[in-house]
């Protein structure tokens, strides 16, 4: 009797905990939770409730006695086990949100170590640095691109990289020649930055795939994408000089199409002559754009996918000087103006069908006609302009090679009329011209991979045929090395050539009073551009210290130049070709640095040697500053409710258009001065407003009265060329930007 009492006594506790315990889950309304956690405190060891909340659970061989239940939303509750078999939990909910919001910054510029071609990717975040109010004011924070005045009068730009003309860079607008010719004039300006998503800046000899024109280097403008940007934006601009700008984007998706509308406008501003001289500090502009962008797909997915874009613009801009009526719209020796009326439609697509990962096709088409009516003093310019650009290409991707072939045509058709309302300088350049040009060429490029993708070498090759100048080759060649994980080596070499529009790509000609002298037949430019980079990233492990620097050189060789004479009679222009020395040395390095996550500095130092070789002596190119200087800085606290930045450029002397032969009240020095400009923007954060502040140029600087014989606008000296500065000082701006996300 005594062994079984013994017995039983040792299996009464493994009894007791080898219990099966019910029960249920609630919460504080009695309503079953279905799917809660019910489980042994440090343990696996558990189950779930059921449609009803009820659950079971056996409590063998374990030692702890505590049971948990959890649910979603609601917080956890606990229950002692002593010898209870049913239990009944009720969970109380804890509070909920509204909406989880997850924000990231991206970086204001991206230098990817994958892309073979060192390429500057100018994110949005780098763009709402500065107002941005057109695309030539998007580089204010970089060194690479400098944006540079062609007609002080009527305030047109070009965007000039490794010191050389716009003219030699290729600008495209979402991978399209749509700046070219005719468009190269305003083109840049007619673009808002409330449009553009990013914009990617390579120099030198690129991808022969877009063309044979880019010598100094290329910038796409990507604009943004329907299904990847605010459903609503709305910003009003105003300065100092009540100039208006207002922008308005909705976006909006459905299904696998997207649609993104943009309008936007430019209202004048009031006259302004600060230094005296009788003419207008900036002209009155009105602009008018309507740009809709449709997508379909993606490009990445199997099947097809498609981009449609179509833009109106409608433009009007007058200058000269102050007493002059534009309303007129007709030349007058009474007061000097110039007018400038431009309508210009295009439409562009990008339509492919990918077979699978390895193969696709992609159809690429442009087209524009700009119709231009305008006149500088008393020179009547009146032009219009039809293209076309076609571009089948196959891409296919086996093992380590991507192989990109295709074919492409381009169509120019540009007529120009120019006369004399009052032929007083007897100049003798007045006449009809006509440009018909048709281009068609086959390319291939490959890029290969090796060393387990640390050496990647493309090689390109394109043949066109011009009806006018015949066969032309264009072969080029790109490196990267991977060195180490964050340092990359880049090299490329390759050719270039393009055909000359003498009167859009140089509107400065029919400023001045200038004569043209054609002294011969105009061939294509050439030229063979290489150069090295390096680029070296690092980042701490507690990541509060980042940034990259990157030095690299480029030299261009030109076989065939056209730069327009102005240094061997200063009342005239010599049109020629030039087929001796002719180089162009550029070297920029860069230092950036992100601190603490919240502090950004970037320094960069650009040194060009742009010179030709006359006879026996060197001669330097105008308006070309030898030593540059850029300096960026930048606060954003962690909360991002707002940010300051700021930009300070620093220019060398330029040499100037050789103007001794001139009276002695008409010359002007050879060389400009040094001068700094110091630009800053506050942005306040209001969630959906974002209010900025800002001013250009803070203290002032000036080039004082740069037109020669602004006096005399009518007369044999007058000559707006020798313009190296700002003119019109000092500019602060507020604006206001209202977004709703998708």
């Amino acid at each position: 009797m005594k062994k079984y009492l013994f017995i039983a006594a040792l299996l009464f506790p493994l009894a007791t905990f080898a219990q099966t315990i019910s029960g249920t889950v609630s919460n504080n309304k009695g309503e079953p939770l279905i799917g809660a956690n019910v489980y042994w405190l440090g343990t696996t060891v558990g189950t779930t409730t059921e449609n009803n909340g009820a659950f079971r659970i056996n409590s063998s061989d374990l030692s702890a006695k505590t049971l948990i239940a959890s649910f979603v939303g609601h917080t956890p509750d606990t229950i002692e086990i002593t010898n209870q078999g049913f239990l009944e939990f009720k969970l109380s909910e804890t509070g909920t949100l509204d909406e989880v919001v997850v924000r990231s910054q991206q970086d204001g510029v991206i230098i990817s170590n994958l892309n073979p071609i060192k390429t500057e990717q100018i994110t949005q975040t780098e763009l709402r640095k500065a107002s941005c109010c057109d695309l030539a004011g998007c580089f204010e924070t970089q060194s690479t691109v400098q944006p540079q005045t062609t007609n002080i009068i009527t305030n047109s730009k070009e965007l000039r990289i490794l010191g050389l003309s716009g003219v030699y860079n290729q600008v495209l607008i979402d991978g399209f020649p749509m700046i070219q010719g005719l468009s190269y004039t305003y083109g840049i300006s007619s673009t808002p930055g409330t449009l553009v998503d990013n914009i990617y800046v390579s120099k030198g000899a690129n991808s022969v795939i877009q063309g044979f024109e880019s010598i100094s280097g290329q910038i796409n403008v990507e604009t943004k994408d329907p299904d990847d940007t605010d459903r609503l934006l709305l910003n009003v601009y105003l300065n100092n000089f009540m100039e208006k700008h207002f922008n308005a984007n909705y976006a909006f998706q459905k299904g696998k199409w997207s649609n993104l509308t943009a309008v936007h406008t430019v209202q004048p501003a009031d006259k302004t002559d600060r230094d005296g001289d009788d003419f207008l500090d900036l002209p009155l502009l009105t602009r008018y754009m309507i740009f809709n962008k449709w997508k379909y797909g993606n490009d990445q997915d199997w099947g097809w996918s498609s981009r449609i874009g179509l833009r109106f613009v409608n433009e009007q801009r007058i200058g000269g000087q102050t007493l002059f009526d534009g309303e007129k719209d007709q030349p007058s020796t009474e007061a000097y103006g110039q007018t400038v009326n431009i309508n210009q439609p295009e439409i562009w697509t990008k339509t492919g069908y990918r077979f699978n990962d390895e193969q696709s096709i992609t159809f690429f088409a442009s087209a524009f006609h700009q119709d231009q009516k305008s006149f500088f003093g008393t020179v009547n310019y009146q032009a219009e302009q039809s293209n076309f650009y076609g571009n089948i290409q196959h891409e296919l991707n086996y093992k380590s090679h991507n192989l990109k072939t295709g074919f492409s045509h381009r169509h120019l058709n540009l007529k120009e009329d120019i006369s004399f309302a009052n032929n007083a300088l007897q100049r003798t350049y007045d006449g009809e011209y006509q440009r018909l040009e048709n281009v068609s060429g086959i390319f291939a490029e490959n890029t290969m991979r090796f060393f387990e993708d640390k050496l990647t070498w493309i090689v390109g090759l394109r043949g066109d045929y011009h009806n006018q100048f015949g066969f032309q080759a264009t072969p080029r060649t790109l490196l990267k090395f991977d060195l180490f994980p964050k340092t990359i080596l880049r090299g490329n070499i390759g050719t270039g050539w393009r055909t000359v529009n003498l009167f859009s790509e140089n509107i400065g000609l029919l400023v001045s009073s200038r004569d043209l002298i054609f002294a011969e037949q105009l061939n294509p430019e050439k030229a063979l551009n290489y150069g090295i980079n390096l680029t070296q990233k690092f980042d701490t492990d507690d990541e509060n210290l980042s940034g990259y620097f990157s030095a690299d050189f480029y030299r261009t060789d030109f076989q065939n130049q056209i730069f327009p004479d102005y240094d061997t009679d200063p009342t005239k222009a010599i049109i020629q070709n030039f087929t001796g020395t002719s180089i162009s040395n550029g070297f920029q390095t860069e230092l950036y640095l992100k601190i603490w996550k919240r502090f950004e500095v970037k320094t960069g130092y650009n040194f060009l040697d742009v010179y030709r070789i006359q006879g026996e002596s060197k001669q330097v190119l105008p308006f070309n500053s030898k030593h540059k200087i850029l300096t960026t800085f930048g606060y954003k606290p962690l909360s991002n409710q707002f940010q300051f930045d700021m930009n300070i450029h620093w220019y060398g002397k330029q040499r100037l258009p050789n103007t001794q032969s001139n009276p002695i009240e008409f010359q002007r020095p050879d060389f400009s001065e040094p001068y700094t400009i110091v630009n800053a923007q506050f942005t306040y954060n209001f969630k959906k407003f974002e209010l900025y502040l800002g001013c250009e140029n803070i203290f002032n600087f000036r080039q004082n009265r740069p037109i020669i014989s602004w006096q005399n606008p009518f007369g044999a000296y007058f000559d707006t060329s020798s313009v190296w500065g700002p003119t019109r000082g000092q500019e602060s701006y507020i604006g206001v930007r209202y977004r709703i996300a998708q």
